[in-house]
């Protein structure tokens, strides 16, 4: 792949120029490397979890527990499951076999805790996780697989362990990294009012320059070492000003490095300042859609609405979310797995970057903190799984349609039936997608919206089979209750003829 640079300078298509930027419509798949796959010795990593610390069976299901304050925390958040990042570097054939692009991991610094957002030290890999050499073979791996890395930059708060936060407490050095007084219940500004989570001033530029600026800060050293982005945890509370400031910082260290915000809500107004943010918005419309609370054409404005306020290159990189380690798993949100099937398929042709959480594409359910952070069930890896057999279907469609990677977004009218085109400057890139939320079946006439779209021409469906005919720039179709559609056109010969050759051969295709 030629760099964007050089393409830019071909005169390539913006199409061509999006395809050439990895991050656009990339797969991302993430990993809670404590739940995700087994240590190949568990007996050898016991005491890396003294007490409080408990190491569980693989296949005990986490559980929510009371406040002990004896120890100061939830005893469910001292339990662990032992993964670590060589057990992980062991199955990232089964990561790259899934067809996932970037691979982002959860936090992977010291820290007490099993969900590790209370970072002890930045620049140490949890030894319960492994050392740096471990990370840096996860590294090699990973890019010998053709794939990315994303760690979790945890900038907006530091542990209350960390030695930092521990001289600053008593009056030492980094007192001004930290925000302390009586209005607060701790004595000092807490995330979210947490003990245990003291939130860092990044207003003083020493913080951000241990973070972020300076050259052997956080951000710029793992980038140095090879990571390809980071995922910045509640990136919202950063503000616009300092993310902007953060991202300006990777893209130096590393250009073409990936800044993605976690940025809950609607996807528009934070770039430049972030690269990306999450799109959760998307789907969880989609999901109220399949409960009747709007149609499947309301639904379809709001998407083109999306498009027009946030961008579609903006889009293109924002990751395409059902779920994650802070929401229920998407098995438990959407229980009918035709129904999953059809978010699942709006989460990989709607423009974004689809995200799959760990398990969930197989169907692995849970509820509720610390529900959803359950180990990695193997034995669902199968290919009678209906959510794996689905997604595996949607991930070779992306693969082989290069609209619904970089490709534009136009809705196309339609009442009950949620219909939108996806397209590039090649007509056989040309992408519909139709899905019919209703309970009922449904005979729609769709105006395509593709003018190049030929009289006679037919449309292959490459989810179903099957096959449909344009008449004279019409396309009529029937949808199946709960059923989904995705019909690209028939670009074949026949008997050595296409109403198409002319037309290939003026996009530069014969």
């Amino acid at each position: 792949m030629l760099p964007l640079m050089a393409l830019m300078a071909m005169g390539s298509s913006k199409y061509d120029q999006r395809a050439a930027d990895w991050r656009n419509g990339a797969i991302v798949y993430q990993v809670f490397v404590d739940r995700f796959a087994p240590s190949k010795d568990f007996a050898a990593k016991r005491a890396l979890y003294p007490p409080p610390g408990l190491l569980k069976n693989w296949s005990d299901l986490p559980k929510p527990s009371a406040y002990d304050p004896k120890i100061g925390t939830y005893p469910h958040v001292m339990e662990f499951w032992g993964g670590d990042l060589a057990s992980l570097r062991s199955r990232l054939d089964y990561v790259k076999n899934l067809g996932i692009d970037v691979l982002y991991l959860q936090p992977i610094f010291k820290s007490p805790s099993n969900h590790k957002y209370d970072t002890e030290d930045y620049f140490q890999i949890d030894p319960q996780y492994g050392t740096q050499a471990d990370l840096d073979g996860l590294i090699r791996g990973v890019h010998r697989s053709k794939m990315k890395l994303v760690l979790d930059g945890v900038f907006n708060h530091i542990g209350e362990t960390s030695k930092i936060f521990q001289t600053a407490k008593a009056g030492g050095p980094h007192r001004d990294w930290f925000t302390f007084g009586k209005k607060f219940p701790n004595g000092y500004r807490g995330w979210a009012g947490v003990k245990s989570l003291p939130g860092l001033k990044i207003e003083n530029p020493a913080v951000r320059d241990y973070l972020w600026n300076a050259k052997g800060s956080v951000v710029k050293k793992y980038l140095k070492q090879g990571i390809d982005g980071w995922r910045l945890d509640v990136g919202f509370e950063l503000g616009p000003r300092y993310l902007s400031e953060l991202t300006h910082s990777a893209h130096a260290a590393k250009p073409g490095s990936l800044v993605i915000g976690e940025i809950l809500g609607y996807p528009s107004d934070w770039q430049p300042s972030v690269d990306a943010v999450f799109n959760f918005f998307a789907l969880t419309m989609a999901e109220h859609m399949l409960k009747g609370e709007l149609s499947g054409g309301t639904l379809g404005q709001v998407y083109e609405e999306m498009v027009a306020d946030a961008g579609v290159d903006h889009l293109l990189k924002s990751w395409l979310s059902t779920d994650n380690h802070d929401t229920d798993r998407f098995a438990s949100i959407v229980p009918d797995p035709v129904d999953r099937h059809l978010i699942r398929a709006l989460q990989f042709t709607l423009p974004g970057s689809p995200c799959l959480f760990y398990g969930s594409e197989l169907g692995e359910p849970g509820v509720g903190d610390p529900g959803t952070r359950v180990a990695m069930d193997w034995g669902l890896v199968n290919d009678t799984n209906p959510d794996l057999k689905s997604t595996r279907s949607l991930v070779k469609a992306r693969k082989s349609l290069r609209a619904l990677r970089v490709g534009d977004f136009k809705r196309l009218t339609s009442e009950k039936l949620l219909a939108f085109v996806r397209t590039t400057d090649k007509l056989a890139d040309t992408v519909f997608v139709v899905v019919n939320p209703t309970k009922e079946s449904v005979h729609k006439v769709l105006s395509p919206r593709v003018g190049r779209l030929m009289n006679w021409g037919s449309l292959r469906d490459v989810l179903n089979g099957g096959s449909f005919v344009s008449k004279q720039g019409v396309i009529v179709l029937t949808m199946p209750p709960r059923s989904v559609k995705i019909l690209v056109p028939d670009m074949a010969k026949n008997g050595g003829y296409s109403p198409y050759d002319r037309i290939n051969r003026d996009e530069g295709k014969g």
